[in-house]
């Protein structure tokens, strides 16, 4: 792990710590990356709950509730399916939050339409997600770190404006 994602996870942890909130994470092709992100703070057993890889559209429809029409009409790999894993995540995991990545990290299994490097990324609450789309493929092992950064940069950023909301609220 880079310095620049040890200090982005360290400054996760203690607003979570601060918050009393906790997170989840739904993952399909960084398969746990994020989750390890999080946990390389030590602590993190007090606002980590855990993670669900759902590699596959099977388990994206059983454990986080995906719908079938979607993935059947737009594919795993697209905004929607990623705050439906958030929302998933909060709910079978029973965290305030969660943070999700679908997409083709390669260096096969994109399409003409949704090349590989293509990565919807998402986190948020059951009430409100925020997403993102990584587009550049840089090949695998790039694509997830970016991705990873990426997602964990997010939601450091979702829960500033979370804290600042609930602190002056």
């Amino acid at each position: 792990m880079d310095f620049e994602s040890k200090i982005i996870s360290r400054e996760v942890s203690q607003l979570l710590w601060e918050m009393e909130k906790t997170v989840s994470t739904a993952e399909s092709c960084t398969g746990g990356r994020i989750a390890e992100s999080i946990i390389a703070v030590p602590g993190a057993s007090k606002y980590f709950k855990g993670g669900i890889i759902s590699y596959v559209d099977e388990i994206k429809k059983s454990l986080l509730g995906v719908d079938e029409e979607l993935l059947a009409e737009k594919t795993a790999v697209c905004e929607e399916v990623a705050c439906q894993m958030v929302k998933g995540a909060c709910k079978s995991l029973n965290t305030d939050y969660a943070i999700a990545a679908t997409g083709f990290a390669g260096p096969g299994g994109g399409t003409k339409e949704i090349p590989v490097g293509t990565i919807w990324l998402a986190c948020g609450t059951l009430d409100k997600q925020v997403t993102m789309k990584v587009e550049e493929d840089h090949g695998r092992d790039i694509n997830l770190a970016i991705a990873t950064n990426k997602a964990m940069q997010m939601f450091l950023d979702f829960l500033k404006t979370e804290n600042k909301t609930e602190v002056e609220g």
